[in-house]
Formats: C-alpha cells, structure tokens, sequence
C-alpha cells in the first residue's frame, strides 16, 4: 500500500527515527502504525546488540545544583564519537538521565535503566537513542550528594568532557555565597590538577608502604646511608601528599596557600567549622569506578 508523508512524518515525531527508516517501517507494517513503531523499537533494540561490544569513550558530563545548594547530581552519560556527543538528540537524552536522576532519585544505574519517568522507561528510550543515531550509548555512572548545613559546588569544564563536584558542611548560612565562590575555585583546582584523595587520610596504608619502599629503594641505589632511608622516604612522602591530596596541594591561584589553609582562614575569620567532606571528578577517560 501507498505510504503517506503525513504518516511518514507522524512517526517520526513520534519515534525520532529518521524518515526512510519510518517509512521502511511503515511499509513493512502494511501501514499500521503501532506495528511500524514495533518495528522501529526492534530495529533500535538490534542495533544496541550489536554495538554491545564496542567502545564507548565519548559523551558528555553533565551537573545540577539544586535545593538552594544543598544538593548536588553529577552524571556520565557515554557514545562512541564526539560528533555525535555534540549532537542535539544525544544531548537531549543526556539531560533526560540527568532530570530522570532528580526527580526519581534511582540508587544506581541497573535502578536508573529500570525507571519511569513521564511514562517513558529509561531502558526502553536508551534502546530507541541507540537504534536512532546507531552507536553504542550508555550512562556509565552518576552521583548525588547531598549536604544539610553546608553547600555542594559544581564546576563542568568548558566542553562537558570534565566535571567536577564538591561537598561542604557546617558552612554559616550568611556566608553561603562568600564560602560557595571559593568552593568554586577549589572545584577548578580539583579538575585541573587531578587530586586522587581529599585528604591524605583518605590514602589506604598498602598505597602509602608502597611509595614508601619506591622511595626507599630509589635513595639506596643512589648510594644513601641505611640509616637514613627512612627519613628521606618521609620526606618525599609529604612531596607525594602535595600532589594526591587534594586539600595538600598548592593553591592554583595562590601558590603560597595550600588548599587546607584557605578552609582554615575562612573558618578563623569567621569562627566557624567549615570542611570539605568529598569531591567527585569525573572525566570521559578516567577509568569508570
């Protein structure tokens, strides 16, 4: 049977697909419509299968603050290219995940692909996406903190391939947006100098003995007396703290301040007990956690 452009076209507000797949579907289906978005959605389904097994290294990393502040959602949502992670269908599915997360509140992500949300299931439209632009796509991780007397700060670097999220508590209400701008600023220290703890507390002890042994074993063969490997191991080990530690490093913008000390005049200036309790940095290379 003769398939119409309006038919043609009514799938395709319907279903997203492009117009000669809705009319191959529509010409399968004899024209029924229900059976042509069948078709689609198996066609969508088949696509995912086979892309199962490939990589899916590009995407974007998209934030959300809300609750005045007191919470915060960060979520990675993967494709295969960056054309297509700037593309406005992947786009608009990305920022679906990410308000899916705000109003549902899912625990993970098996629990996030198993929601409904505006009577459309995130398995199913994750299924349609893939058929639709033809790459592997998959929410890889997400977060949402939230902080009751504090404040959480996001920064997403220029381009969305790198995000990061910060939690704050015991911070003075009246000093909300002074103690949010610096929180600002250590979420840009956080992405560009790529601390891997907050705090060297934070830090196993295997992770500590191992650097300990390396420097141990550098300054002997560099002819150092035994009796002072381990002073010298402590030594690099503060060194090693200044660069994983967040709160150690050395301030982008005032390299005569650690991180820490700035939280510490804060506090002293206006005698309260601010502290960073976790940040999140999540970027499309890292190796998903």
């Amino acid at each position: 049977m003769a398939i119409s452009a309006s038919q043609v076209k009514d799938l395709r507000d319907k279903t997203g697909a492009g117009m000669m797949d809705c009319k191959k579907a529509l010409t399968e289906a004899d024209g029924d419509f229900e059976k042509a978005v069948e078709i689609l959605r198996k066609k969508g389904a088949s696509v995912a299968a086979k892309r199962a097994e490939r990589t899916a290294n590009e995407g974007v990393v998209l934030t959300k603050i809300i609750n005045n502040g007191k919470t915060g959602i960060i979520v990675e949502v993967n494709c295969e290219t960056d054309f297509v992670a700037s593309s406005n269908d992947f786009l608009n599915f990305a920022n679906f995940i990410l308000e899916v997360i705000e109003k549902q509140n899912p625990t993970n992500v098996e629990a996030l692909l198993e929601t409904e949300y505006n009577g459309k299931k995130v398995s199913v439209e994750l299924t349609d996406i893939i058929g639709k632009i033809g790459e592997k796509i998959e929410v890889s991780r997400f977060a949402v903190d939230n902080s009751e007397n504090g404040l959480v700060v996001d920064y997403v670097h220029h381009g969305s391939k790198l995000a990061v999220m910060i939690k704050s508590e015991n911070v003075p209400a009246d000093k909300n947006e002074e103690f949010g701008n610096m929180l600002k600023d250590i979420a840009m220290q956080a992405a560009a100098m790529r601390p891997q703890y907050l705090t060297r507390e934070e830090i196993p002890s295997s992770v500590i003995e191992k650097e300990k042994e390396i420097y141990k074993e550098v300054a002997s063969k560099e002819g150092k007396p035994a009796n002072i490997l381990d002073r010298i191991a402590e030594g690099k080990l503060n060194k090693f703290f200044e660069e994983v530690c967040l709160v150690d490093q050395a301030f982008i913008k005032d390299n005569t301040k650690k991180v820490g000390e700035l939280i510490n005049e804060f506090n002293k200036t206006n005698s309260a007990q601010a502290k960073l309790v976790l940040f999140r940095r999540f970027h499309l290379s890292d190796e998903k956690k």
